[in-house]
């Protein structure tokens, strides 16, 4: 009788087993083809900037001449963009997600069609927020074609990104530590910043990262709130004309003449180095928290 189940047992498992094995070879596959593609185009990258990216292409202005191009303007750009990004993104879409998930009313009709329509605003493409940031800051509030223009609507862009993961990162920390915090007579603001945030910490910097590295690869939305494809001169002040990273190489990869095409490559390579390098910044400061809590 015993020979007889395990058999029976064999039997019913040996399709599981197969699927199984099917399914891993499958996702094997399909991720070795990722990393074949990704490795292609860095090595087509790399090979077309070889020779360009130097140190004179990194501190030099743009050109109309292939041999003086640099991107110096448009990394200047990028760093005042991006930094003025992260700071109006992160501390509004972090007290956002406290707001909705310590204090608000999750009954309340209200709180739950702001919740529903951050949700959506996720997946809204970036041009509709270009198009967004063109009325309301370049011609509404009147900051013209600026940094500052360029830096809000992006925060628009990614909000949605760091509110969600942040209240999931809320969410995470567990009920009876914040019991825990009561019952020893803290406030509920004590609560949050001595219990919930440090625990919450690596689960909202990772949302950042992402929100961030999607705002530096960025060109649709700024082209329509004035971000310019040609500045030979360095930004000096959140109200000055700029161009960005992407642009920059938008605009290089539009010109006929070979040369700019290997100028293109370069752009693309620094602007790889400079998203691996802050994020792997955030990455380290995140970890170091997690350690922490651990």
């Amino acid at each position: 009788m015993k020979d007889y189940h395990d058999q029976l047992h064999n039997y019913n498992t040996k399709p599981k087993v197969m699927l199984n094995r099917l399914f891993y070879i499958i996702l094997l596959v399909m991720t070795m083809f990722s990393v074949f593609v990704l490795a292609i185009l860095l090595y087509t990258i790399i090979r077309d900037s070889w020779g360009w990216f130097n140190w004179d292409f990194i501190t030099s202005m743009p050109s109309r001449k292939a041999e003086n191009a640099g991107i110096y303007s448009a990394l200047l750009g990028s760093i005042w963009t991006i930094g003025l990004t992260a700071l109006f993104s992160i501390p509004l879409g972090v007290g956002t997600a406290l707001y909705l998930e310590e204090y608000s009313d999750k009954a309340n009709h209200i709180n739950r069609f702001i919740q529903l329509n951050i949700s959506n605003l996720a997946g809204i493409p970036s041009i509709v927020y270009g198009m967004l940031g063109l009325a309301v800051f370049v011609r509404f509030l009147a900051f013209q074609r600026s940094i500052l223009s360029g830096a809000l609507t992006l925060t628009l862009l990614i909000l949605p990104v760091i509110i969600v993961s942040s209240q999931e990162a809320i969410k995470s920390v567990p009920t009876n530590l914040k019991e825990a915090s009561y019952a020893v007579g803290m406030t509920k603001w004590q609560t949050i910043t001595g219990v919930v945030l440090p625990f919450s910490i690596p689960g909202i910097l990772t949302g950042s990262i992402l929100g961030v590295s999607r705002a530096m690869g960025e060109a649709a939305p700024l082209i329509l709130v004035g971000a310019a494809g040609y500045i030979n001169f360095a930004p000096k002040s959140v109200f000055d004309a700029y161009t960005t990273l992407p642009i920059q190489i938008f605009n290089w990869t539009s010109r006929p003449q070979a040369e700019f095409q290997k100028i293109a490559a370069a752009g693309i390579l620094l602007l790889l180095i400079f998203l691996l390098t802050s994020n792997a910044i955030a990455i380290v400061i995140r970890n170091k928290y997690q350690n922490r809590i651990d």
